[in-house]
């Protein structure tokens, strides 16, 4: 998963994070705002020191954030009017460029704002954050809804059908007219009004949903005595205990509410009750009829989306997101779901009898339940691919995985990655280390890679890579400042951190996002944004190399006698590949395909519990699993807009990286193969968003993606022609 710059997501409507303050106080505000804010307050100001200069993370104030916003909209909207209001006859040069570079002040203080949103939220950010959020939402309708500036995108536009620019203006040209005609530009005032309204109303629910679920997280923590610990690793039961430690219940242990702690005690438990338990809290996240439940949010979203693009003239949100992704369409993207569906959930059908099997054969005298799902699949794993996960565990420590992937990115796209000296690039968290990214041959400086990899309070769940500032050569060339960011259970002190292959997998992902920034070759700041069902295939793509024999080899070695993995648990490993993607795939596409069916629904009365209950009973959903995301806590679709009607996506997404991953197999010399490797770099990631993704895949590829390559590469049948 990727974050975006202020740039990118502008457009797009993104929620950039959220408040509630009232026009009076706002107006207020900004008057007291001074120039002495924008030279004293640290988010705004240039940055400074080595490698281009780096963000001053560790001078970082909470009493600067709120005046650091309000001064760079006001700054941002200053340029702005500027462009809107020049005399001269609007051209590329000075309307077009002028806005790739106006608002830095702002684009630099939200660099800040999303660490403080998403690695270090608190109480005291959150109430900032809800305080802000209608102030960004009116902010971005000044620019969206500014008549005179869109008059003249539109006439550069225009011009630009008649005589073309060069491909990289045009690009550019074309996809920041798209964005203000589908964020209604050619609106009458009327409905301009009422859609910066819907707007404003959005982005307030977007934060409370997303405060809500971290509520949830942070509040629903299971605790176990010594006597609850039956099947749990040691290195586990350390950082567990290190865990209740550091929360004032020493002697006891915790299971957090967060993915990566809960999928570990849900494979491993003996504790069946205590399965159950912790099952219940992390999918009930948002979901528990309290203050922090997120069902009336989401109804009240989805009920604003459907008329905000009722303005515009589309029949629902679905219809309107997809015109400019490369599904097109609803049906287009439904259609692939749909076909991987029917064999998706065959095969959970087929896992879960050979789970009951396990469990009938130990005399336990159950029938499988949706948390006894993983802990059963390891029993199967076992018994039919003689594969102990926890085995294979032992091989997969974090800071090998860290050099098995800067090997694969040498091998790849000529990076070298060195740690920084210690103290000598800011960090907003003592966990954060820095790497400098370097070309192996000539030394020059690409950027800096910054890992910020373990569960804390105040940070969200899962796994993402953003950028604090991307390449371009526009207005001088730019190196690359990006981020990884997991929430991996730290270890118990001089303790290695094990991760599971799936967890090994999504680190793999993350990086392949980071790569993508660092290969950035484009000039113009909007073209390092994406189209979001393709963005995720250059991540989904690198995971490939984690299976691969030099990365297997070299750096999946034991933890303790630091031996390399053996030729039989490799075997094992690939034999076993696809096995349980049944589950995989079924969780994923319960969620997307939920995504989808909300969009298209009528919201006017939506009981939100009832519908994603009727619609997955309709969908035949296997009552032993549920939704990776359920809705009540499914921030992709409704913490923002990034990936609403979009989480169908991944599954897009998987179709390149699986025809793709054949090129790669196919090639003389596998996934290291140099000729397959620099196509890769130069059509797939250097190009960004400066190429239509459909015409750059098929520079890479000589044709379009097949589809049967994803169905063989999950082991499922290939539908005939």
């Amino acid at each position: 998963m990727i974050k975006q710059t202020i740039k990118q997501s502008l457009f797009l409507l993104l929620p950039l994070l959220a408040f509630s303050a009232c026009k009076e106080e706002t107006k207020k505000d900004t008057q007291e705002t001074t120039e002495t804010v924008q030279t004293e307050n640290i988010l705004l100001q240039e940055w400074t020191g080595d490698y281009g200069g780096v963000p001053a993370f560790d001078k970082i104030k909470l009493e600067d954030v709120k005046t650091a916003m309000i001064k760079g909209m006001e700054l941002n909207l200053a340029d702005i009017e500027k462009i809107a209001n020049n005399a001269e006859s609007a051209t590329f040069e000075n309307t077009i460029e002028e806005m790739e570079r106006a608002g830095k002040e702002l684009d630099r203080a939200f660099k800040y704002y999303r660490i403080l949103s998403s690695n270090m939220s608190s109480p005291e950010f959150r109430a900032i954050d809800e305080e802000l959020s209608p102030l960004f939402s009116d902010f971005r309708s000044k620019i969206t809804q500014n008549e005179k500036l869109f008059q003249r995108v539109k006439t550069v536009y225009d011009n630009s059908q008649t005589t073309p620019l060069e491909k990289e203006q045009q690009r550019v040209v074309d996809l920041v007219y798209k964005r203000f005609e589908m964020n209604g530009a050619e609106l009458s005032p009327e409905k301009k009004e009422r859609y910066a309204a819907i707007n404003k109303e959005l982005s307030t629910l977007y934060t409370n949903f997303s405060n809500n679920v971290l509520h949830d997280e942070e509040g629903y923590i299971t605790y176990l005595d010594s006597t609850q610990l039956g099947g749990l690793a040691e290195g586990f039961v350390k950082s567990a205990a290190k865990i209740a430690t550091d929360n004032g219940q020493e002697g006891k242990y915790a299971i957090t509410n967060t993915r990566s702690s809960m999928d570990v005690f849900l494979t491993y438990s003996t504790e069946r009750e205590l399965r159950e338990k912790v099952w219940k809290n992390y999918y009930s996240r948002g979901d528990n009829a309290d203050e922090f439940d997120n069902n009336k949010i989401v109804a009240d979203i989805l009920k604003l989306r459907r008329e905000r693009v009722e303005l515009l003239g589309y029949k629902n949100f679905a219809e309107w997101r997809l015109q400019d992704r490369m599904a097109k369409t609803p049906e287009n993207a439904m259609n692939l779901m749909e076909t991987v569906w029917k064999a998706s959930i065959s095969r959970v059908d087929e896992e879960v009898k050979d789970m009951q099997a396990v469990a009938d054969k130990n005399g336990d005298k159950i029938t499988i339940e949706p948390w006894d799902y993983r802990f059963y699949a390891e029993k199967v794993r076992k018994e039919k691919y003689d594969l102990d996960s926890d085995e294979v565990k032992q091989y997969l420590q974090l800071d090998k995985l860290t050099e098995a992937m800067h090997y694969v990115a040498g091998r790849l796209f000529n990076y070298k990655f060195t740690p920084v000296p210690e103290g000598s690039v800011p960090v907003f968290h003592e966990d954060v280390k820095v790497w400098e990214v370097t070309d192996k041959d000539t030394g020059k400086n690409i950027g800096l890679w910054y890992l910020d990899p373990y569960a804390r309070q105040g940070k969200r769940s899962g796994a993402w890579a953003t950028t604090y500032r991307s390449h371009t050569t526009f207005d001088g060339k730019k190196n690359v400042l990006a981020s990884n960011n997991s929430n991996f259970v730290k270890p118990a002190p001089n303790q290695p951190l094990l991760v599971s292959w799936d967890d090994a997998n999504t680190f793999f992902h993350e990086f392949g996002h980071a790569l993508h920034f660092f290969s950035s070759n484009v000039k113009y700041p909007t073209l390092n944004g994406g189209v979001r069902d393709y963005t995720e295939f250059q991540s989904q793509l690198l995971e490939r190399w984690l299976s691969t024999d030099d990365v297997i080899n070299n750096y999946l070695v034991h933890n303790k006698t630091g031996e390399p993995m053996s030729k039989e648990l490799v075997a094992k490993i690939k034999k076993a590949a696809t096995f349980n993607q049944g589950f995989a795939t079924t969780e994923y596409l319960a969620s997307a395909i939920m995504d989808m069916k909300f969009h298209l629904a009528d919201p006017a009365t939506i009981d939100v519990d009832e519908f994603e209950s009727q619609t997955l009973t309709e969908l035949g959903m296997p009552k032993q699993l549920v939704m990776r995301h359920r809705t009540p806590h499914f921030g992709h679709v409704f913490s923002g807009e990034g990936y609403a009607t979009a989480y169908y996506g991944y599954m897009w997404a998987d179709v390149l990286t699986a025809d793709a991953a054949e090129a790669f197999a196919e090639a003389p010399n596998g996934f290291y193969d140099k000729e397959m490797a620099d196509k890769l770099v130069k059509y797939l990631f250097a190009p960004r968003n400066a190429i239509d993704p459909a015409e750059a895949y098929k520079l890479f590829r000589g044709r379009e993606a097949n589809m049967e390559a994803l169905m063989r590469d999950r082991g499922f049948p290939v539908p005939k022609k």
